[in-house]
């Protein structure tokens, strides 16, 4: 295949533009040139014009949960409490008799008033019918009673926070630890589920342009997942795949390491989390706020046996303290993980002092931009650091 008469951005220095390229299978044929030095072809696609750019890698997503919830109900745009409210009501006619009413994108902050969501609003328009709506940033959960109901009073868990009223009651928003056990436990996805929803994700991603992932939904058995589309020939994305840090010496055991798998689907690396988000208001900041969910000296030991079975560490922070525990974690470890390629994920809110540190330890900063426009308020406000 040839294409030809566009503007193709190489991405190297020596060539960044050229008009033609040419495609054997799923390889670049000869490198790319321009028309006249196109290979011969009998599928020749004229571009007019049009710009060709390398496939996007996004290097940090849940695949499978953003997938699921391109199928719920979404909050992201809602402009107060009632608006919010108004689309769970909507949603309601779609759920099945026993079902639940699953949704997610809402963020208190972003209402006007801000308003914290409580179990009572969402009863009035759920009712007896268990809701479970994650927050945008994935470390809150909102739920109604009747969904509280099913934990029987086991909410607590180290590592997370109940959010209570005056009178010590749960209102209904659960966060970090306490939200992710919950939904494993009451609401977890089906592989079926996931299976069903990320074969239309691909689809999706592929039409933005996006040819791999670096999937962090290890901990939902994702690795399942994309073997199934594989398998039926539905897996049109290069996949890195995380591992729960807690799984490391069953990872070991089996000698799995990182860059196992096919050309599809790698093993790439242990997933770990050092604390919460901006918009949960749980990050681990050095005023003291925040939730730790991993210790700077547990991390040093996810590290030191993550380097024994050759699987780097990717670390989830965002508060000032979070990120420079983590990087104190792999300083002390340096030596241990050196041939690998550690990293943390979103380095969010960093002190002038620890920015040169990734650069100097080796460290890559894994950050999203795209969260920049929603947290910068948020930082603002809370971040004795601005």
């Amino acid at each position: 295949m040839i294409l030809e008469n566009g503007v193709i951005r190489t991405m190297d220095p020596a060539l960044p533009v050229a008009r033609a390229l040419a495609i054997a299978g799923d390889r670049v044929a000869g490198g790319v040139g321009t028309h006249e030095t196109a290979l011969a072809s009998p599928e020749r696609i004229d571009l007019g014009g049009r710009c060709v750019l390398p496939g996007f890698t996004d290097s940090h997503v849940h695949f499978p949960t953003w997938s699921l919830a391109q199928r719920q109900v979404r909050l992201e745009d809602t402009a107060t409490l009632d608006e919010a409210l108004e689309r769970v009501a909507a949603a309601m006619r779609d759920v099945r008799p026993g079902g639940w009413l699953r949704g997610t994108g809402w963020r208190s902050g972003d209402w006007s008033p801000p308003t914290e969501p409580t179990k009572e609003a969402l009863d009035r328009v759920t009712g007896d019918t268990p809701a479970a709506l994650m927050a945008r940033d994935y470390h809150s959960l909102w739920l109604n009673s009747a969904a509280l109901a099913r934990a029987n009073g086991g909410l607590e868990v180290a590592g997370g926070v109940v959010v209570r009223d005056a009178q010590g009651r749960p209102t209904g928003v659960l966060r970090e630890e306490c939200a992710w056990h919950f939904r494993d436990t009451h609401v977890r996805p089906t592989e079926d589920e996931m299976v069903e929803a990320s074969r239309e994700g691909v689809r999706i991603a592929l039409s933005r342009g996006v040819t791999s992932v670096h999937d962090k939904d290890g901990w939902l058995g994702a690795l399942g997942v994309w073997q199934r589309l594989r398998d039926e020939g539905a897996l049109h994305l290069r996949v890195w795949q995380s591992i729960p840090a807690d799984q490391v010496e069953h990872a070991a055991a089996l000698r799995v390491h990182s860059g196992f798998g096919d050309d599809l689907i790698r093993v790439g690396y242990l997933k770990a989390f050092m604390d919460g988000t901006l918009g949960s208001q749980t990050a681990r900041l050095l005023d003291g706020s925040g939730v730790e969910i991993t210790s700077r000296e547990e991390l040093v030991e996810i590290i030191r046996a993550g380097a024994r079975a050759r699987l780097p560490v990717a670390v989830h922070a965002i508060g000032d303290l979070a990120n420079r525990d983590a990087l104190d974690a792999f300083q002390q470890t340096r030596d241990e993980w050196r041939s690998l390629r550690p990293r943390i994920e979103h380095a969010q809110l960093l002190t002038q002092e620890d920015i040169p540190r990734f650069a100097e330890l080796g460290v890559a900063a894994s950050v999203q931009f795209s969260h920049a426009p929603s947290d910068a308020e948020i930082a603002e406000r809370f971040w004795a650091g601005m």
